[in-house]
């Protein structure tokens, strides 16, 4: 099915074709026509598959259609579990239609609270944010859930991982009724949790699912190299300065004592690479994803936060320096790269240790991964190791600064007590040395 064959507002249909889209893919055949009928669609989609314009597409034509005055009360929602997917909806919304008159604001954690809080003083159509700071603005009566014409709720699944199950119920709760509103939910799988809550707070939602082997890449080559623990960061170094020398490459690792090790091993051989995980700063995060996205980084070596709703053009390779231990991660992972039509390559390093994962991650995606011997002279990189990272010495631990009187140390804690000395009995003899 072609996009210029669906009834869309001439906005809409303009961004489209500047964005290059022609043909649908087989979750935005399923789901946009139902969407556009007004039908509530509970759908199976991994990022990749043009999900976020597939529910974009049905949300702006109908807020589009029907023209409403801009008030600090949106007209629409956008759940997303991370703060990455979050400002990447709202960057896919505003290429999507970049002349829209509807007013897009994002709402997450970790930057400024009075700014986000102010925006919606400014006016606001379509808010896209995770629960938590949402919930805080709603307690406060900063905005209304009774405007809310649409809603969706993206990756849904997640919601359940990442604990957040209880506070989108909270918030689904204060919406309109479900007959007064339309909604569309995707997730990874339809797992009967998710579709609990489907029948919960959805008006009869046509499921819209797609079959495993169209879910991952299809122009995604898949490699595994089985090889020994301690030769996979010679292995990655052989690669980074063969076939992925050019190459804007994603490492993926399973904690973030690995993801750190990885990047400092690559900066201490001059590979711009920089790393996201769980620990990182929001702010450094987006400047990190940023430069990424410029160029200025090679490799983004990252644990799964990012390996979810996080778009980025032209990521040639993936490397799976651990098998994941969730096949659902595997899929995530390689669908970072070969998206919009290109191509890609996806390598895994399957050692000892994570070798039987491999198996499940098969069955789940019903094919064989081809298993490849990595030339010799990839193992023969000599490669310079990272400093060691100093310890923080405890402020206790600290000796008392000089000046400080007897007892006292330098930070003025209460006196030392002094272990009394023995005395010697009355005509004891010295002992000889």
């Amino acid at each position: 099915m072609r996009f210029d064959t669906l009834n869309l507002p001439e906005l809409v249909q303009q961004g489209v074709v500047q964005l290059g889209f022609s043909e649908l893919t087989p979750v935005q055949e399923q789901a946009i026509p139902l969407a556009l009928n007004g039908r509530d669609i509970a759908a199976q989609a991994q990022t990749g598959t043009g999900k976020t314009a597939a529910f974009l597409i049905a949300l702006y034509t109908r807020l589009l259609n029907n023209p409403q005055p801009t008030s600090e009360n949106p007209r629409a929602l956008i759940m997303a579990p991370t703060r990455e997917l979050v400002v990447q909806i709202c960057e896919d919304a505003k290429g999507l239609v970049p002349d829209s008159p509807l007013t897009i604001h994002p709402v997450y954690g970790g930057v400024d609270y009075d700014r986000q809080r102010q925006a919606f003083g400014k006016g606001v159509d379509i808010v896209v944010a995770t629960p938590g700071r949402l919930i805080d603005y709603a307690k406060q009566k900063v905005f209304s859930f009774k405007r809310i014409e649409v809603l969706v709720i993206d990756e849904a699944d997640r919601m359940f991982d990442m604990g957040f199950i209880s506070d989108l119920r909270f918030i689904l709760r204060r919406l309109p009724s479900y007959d007064k509103r339309q909604t569309m939910l995707f997730s990874a799988t339809l797992s009967p949790r998710v579709m609990e809550l489907a029948y919960d707070f959805m008006n009869e939602a046509e499921k819209v699912q797609i079959e495993p082997e169209q879910v991952t890449a299809e122009r995604v080559e898949q490699i595994v190299y089985h090889v020994g623990a301690k030769e996979k960061i010679p292995l990655l170094l052989g690669l980074l300065n063969g076939r992925m020398a050019d190459g804007r490459v994603m490492v993926f690792a399973n904690t973030k004592r690995d993801t750190d090790y990885v990047t400092r091993v690559l900066q201490a051989n001059d590979v711009k690479a920089a790393q996201i995980s769980g620990d990182i700063s929001q702010v450094k995060r987006m400047r990190i994803l940023s430069e990424f996205k410029e160029g200025k980084v090679q490799v983004l070596v990252a644990t799964d936060v990012a390996s979810r709703g996080i778009h980025i053009e032209d990521v040639t390779h993936v490397v799976n320096y651990d098998v994941p231990q969730d096949p659902e991660d595997y899929v995530h992972r390689i669908g970072r790269t070969a998206r919009a039509g290109a191509s890609g390559l996806a390598i895994m390093m399957a050692d000892e240790d994570l070798v039987y994962h491999l198996p499940a991650i098969e069955e789940y995606i019903s094919s064989s991964i081809p298993s490849e011997v990595p030339a010799e002279e990839l193992f023969t990189w000599k490669f310079k190791r990272p400093a060691r990272k100093h310890k923080k010495t405890p402020a206790h631990s600290k000796s008392p600064g000089k000046g400080a009187p007897k007892g006292h140390s330098k930070s003025g804690d209460k006196p030392q007590r002094r272990r009394p000395r023995r005395r010697k009995p009355a005509g004891s003899k010295p002992t000889e040395s």
